[in-house]
């Protein structure tokens, strides 16, 4: 520990088991917030980890759905060239069935 003296340089100051002691505190205080820091910072690496796969996973997943979504849009289109309306027509009204159907179980539930 030094002190500034009147001419700008550091005097020697001589410490007393006081400010040791203190001083140890300190060391142990510092090795106790270093030990804590580290052990967050890892538990927060594994978790951006585990994070990162997730999402990967959410990738993949949406990719395999995008695929089965245009190879179906594929098809519709396929049909709708085909001039078979009346298909069309009766996927409309079994849909509108459907949600028909959907909604009154929902109205008396």
């Amino acid at each position: 520990m030094r002190r500034l003296h009147s001419n700008g340089y550091p005097q020697p100051v001589h410490t007393t088991p006081e400010v040791e002691q203190e001083n140890e505190q300190m060391v142990e205080g510092l090795k106790h917030k270093i030990t804590a820091l580290k052990s967050l910072s890892i538990d927060i690496g594994n978790e951006v980890r585990t994070q990162n796969q997730m999402l990967s996973d959410m990738d993949n997943d949406f990719d395999t759905g995008s695929g089965f979504l245009n190879s179906t849009m594929g098809r519709l289109h396929r049909m709708t060239k085909a001039g078979h309306n009346r298909y069309i027509l009766y996927l409309i009204l079994f849909s509108l069935f459907v949600f028909f159907i959907i909604y009154i179980l929902m109205k008396f539930r």
